[in-house]
């Protein structure tokens, strides 16, 4: 294969208006005028001239003038004035564009501001069923700025890439979807040859944390699942906590992450060491591009596909969401959870406002010619978590990160340098009924009744809520009333995920059958992870079967358990099935193996996760059914951490002239390894150091 790197489509450079764009300004004014009207009938004492057409047209005439005068207060203003536009800036138009000078009347501004609200609903409704979703607001108001303010750059003939992580989205889903056409954009790009679609495998653990640390930064060590314990320092990281997450990715970063080069991450957990950081959780401290985040988000803001258009369409979402769920328990779906207000509202959140927002600033960063754009759409994932991978729900996510996809295409018509768009998911995801549910006591029960203890942690996932805090967080200050109420809430948001337990770091003695403090269980997924809770070091094999003699027998016995992974003194790591033994170091088993249904990669895997230092004292794995189904130790229907199922089935789709291993890419930090060649190849990284490679892992695997 040529090894000069592809070069994107031919990009339009000169900027007439399109039958799109008149389209999209007729369905606007009577959108406006529309809801204009409505609002006369349901608003108290907003009264209007006869003629609303012509007020909807000064409404629009308003919006272009005043619009950047309020983005620009809303800069000077901090956060509280970014909220103040969002919440008041279309109200404030409507005022403008009602305001009569003969006689100084004006609507009040309670009555514009709802009356702004169901303008944007109204608008939204019509242009959504007018396009079926395409090319919305947001893309059509992205390229007007770009037309009136086109930007240079110094090096405009190296293209640039944009990352797009679906996360969670399991290669067999794409493939179907691709064969369906039910993702156009992909389906699209994909059939037409200029784009590859490739199967990955992370390693376990098979969660975000340790997927995008290894993406961005190219290392997978020390992160054992979402949440552990580290038994030197005695305390619980919890990988979507702004404080755990900083000092996560502080261990791990080299200074010459994936994003090193001019690059912006966006709605990550980590930052793969960007300059610019939006939405990021370990980034949520940093100050030095504050003005600049607030300039994004107050033009989102004060758009009309901001705000005002997000407040209807988070509604919308509440009540789909509370029709779905019942239709769900209606129709006994199985396997089904139970789907409370905390999901609604995080469902609402992340598809109401979370993805526009996403994309604005993905592309407020192209149209600034950023090299290197990297960002996270977790739609999908959260809702398949609760509803099912294959639900309509949660289909439906993906049909609208697809249309996404479109619009970041359109964007790339107007940049300053040419775009390549790579998209991958972080892992897939497997489903099957909670162990709980199908067993009558969830995996902390179990140990204690085998153990004859107590037993604390968790069994609660919010993984999903991590999007949403980001920019809470990230919205936080102390300059403003509103930024100190939004640290609050943050605060609140996290203390809300859980309580962790603490692991005792200073236990001046081994373990004591008569003083010991019990166990600590968290659940990842269908994968446990079981501590003795007042031991600073690992507890090996024989020290379990002396205390507690019917725990390992009786995990490896239970039908909803497949393996128990334990270290011990001889033979070092250890999986134990129900009917045999598979001795890691060695090779060697003994009865059945309990990893030969997880396939040849399983041993490597799960000895690599096994020498980790924050491993627990026992690694508990799901059954895999018949149905290819696992059982989460988590409320969860769809599940990823452990092994089993499509979990370790991820998605990479690539121009076809990049050149990708002829062989599965096996691990997170070798996609890396993967997508920094891509970067060279287009010129990026040139002033980066050289060092030593991130990632020290060596692992070994069977081959």
């Amino acid at each position: 294969m040529s090894t000069e790197p592809p070069r994107p489509r031919p990009r339009r450079r000169r900027f007439a208006p399109t039958w799109g764009d008149l389209g999209r300004a007729a369905l606007a004014l009577l959108g406006a005028a529309a809801g204009l009207e409505i609002a006369t009938w349901i608003v108290p004492d907003f009264t209007l001239p006869d003629n609303v057409f012509l007020v909807a047209v000064l409404v629009f005439v308003w919006g272009v003038v005043l619009r950047p005068v309020l983005v620009w207060l809303a800069v000077l203003m901090g956060w509280f004035g970014a909220a103040l536009v969002g919440l008041f800036g279309q109200a404030i138009i409507i005022m403008a564009a009602t305001y009569d000078p003969t006689d100084g009347d004006s609507v009040s501004l309670l009555g514009a501001l709802l009356a702004s609200w169901i303008v944007a609903a109204v608008s939204t409704l019509l242009v959504y069923l007018a396009t079926a979703g395409t090319s919305d607001a947001v893309t059509a108001s992205v390229l007007r700025r770009a037309r009136r303010r086109p930007v240079t750059v110094d090096d405009p003939e190296v293209a640039g890439i944009v990352f797009v992580q679906i996360d969670g989205f399991p290669y067999p889903v794409l493939e179907s979807a691709v064969r369906g056409g039910t993702l156009p954009t992909l389906s699209r790009w994909i059939r037409s040859g200029e784009y590859v679609m490739a199967e990955w495998r992370p390693k376990l653990p098979a969660t975000t944390p340790a997927s995008q640390m290894g993406i961005l930064h190219g290392t997978i060590d020390g992160i054992p699942a979402f949440r552990w314990i580290e038994r030197a320092e005695g305390r619980t990281y919890v990988a979507n906590k702004p404080a755990d997450a900083a000092v996560i990715e502080a261990r791990h970063s080299n200074g010459r992450g994936l994003l090193a080069d001019d690059g912006v991450s966006v709605s990550n957990l980590f930052t793969g060491d960007a300059p610019t950081a939006y939405a990021t959780m370990s980034a949520i401290e940093r100050t030095q591009e504050t003005r600049e985040t607030r300039l994004a988000l107050s033009r989102y803001l004060a758009s009309p596909a901001g705000m005002a258009r997000g407040i209807p369409r988070v509604l919308t979402e509440v009540v789909r969401e509370w029709f779905q769920a019942s239709q769900a328990v209606r129709r006994d779906i199985r396997p089904r959870v139970h789907r409370g207000w905390s999901f609604t509202v995080e469902r609402a959140g992340l598809t109401g406002v979370m993805r526009d927002l996403n994309t604005a600033l993905v592309a407020d960063s192209m149209l600034k010619g950023r090299r290197a754009i990297y960002v996270d759409y977790v739609d999908y994932d959260a809702i398949a978590h609760h509803a099912g991978i294959l639900r309509p729900e949660s289909l439906a996510a993906l049909v609208d990160i697809d249309a996404v996809l479109a619009q970041l295409e359109q964007i790339c018509e107007v940049t300053p340098r040419p775009y390549h768009l790579v998209v991958l998911s972080d892992h897939g995801q497997s489903q099957g009924e909670v162990f709980a549910d199908r067993y009558g006591e969830d995996l902390a029960a179990l140990v204690a009744r085998l153990a004859g203890t107590e037993t604390s942690g968790t069994a609660e996932s919010h993984e999903g809520v991590s999007s949403l805090n980001s920019v809470v967080a990230g919205s936080s200050s102390d300059d403003s009333v509103l930024g100190r109420a939004l640290q609050r809430t943050s605060d609140r948001i996290a203390a809300s995920v859980e309580e962790e337990p603490e692991a005792a770091a200073d236990s001046p003695t081994d373990h004591d059958p008569g003083t010991h403090d019990g166990f600590v269980v968290f659940g990842s997924g269908n994968l446990g992870l079981v501590y003795v809770a007042d031991q600073p070091r690992r507890i090996v094999r024989e020290e379990l079967d002396q205390w507690f003699p019917d725990l390992v027998p009786g995990l490896a016995a239970h039908p909803g358990v497949a393996f128990v992974v334990v270290d011990s003194r001889e033979d070092g790591p250890v999986v134990i099935g129900a009917d045999g033994e598979h001795h890691l170091v060695s090779g060697t088993v003994h009865g059945t193996d309990p990893l030969a249904p997880f396939g040849p990669h399983a041993p490597g895997f799960v000895l690599r996760a096994a020498r980790m230092p924050q491993a627990p004292d026992l690694y508990v794995n799901s059954l895999l059914d018949d149905l290819g189904e696992v059982a989460a130790f988590e409320g969860l229907v769809g599940c990823h951490g452990g092994l089993g199922g499509w979990q370790d089935r991820a998605v990479l789709v690539h121009p076809a002239g990049f050149e990708a291993p002829e062989e599965m890419v096996v691990g997170a930090d070798a996609m890396h390894r993967v997508l920094v060649e891509w970067l060279e190849r287009l010129g990026h990284r040139r002033d980066l150091r050289e060092g030593p490679p991130a990632d020290q892992d060596r692992a070994a695997e069977p081959t």
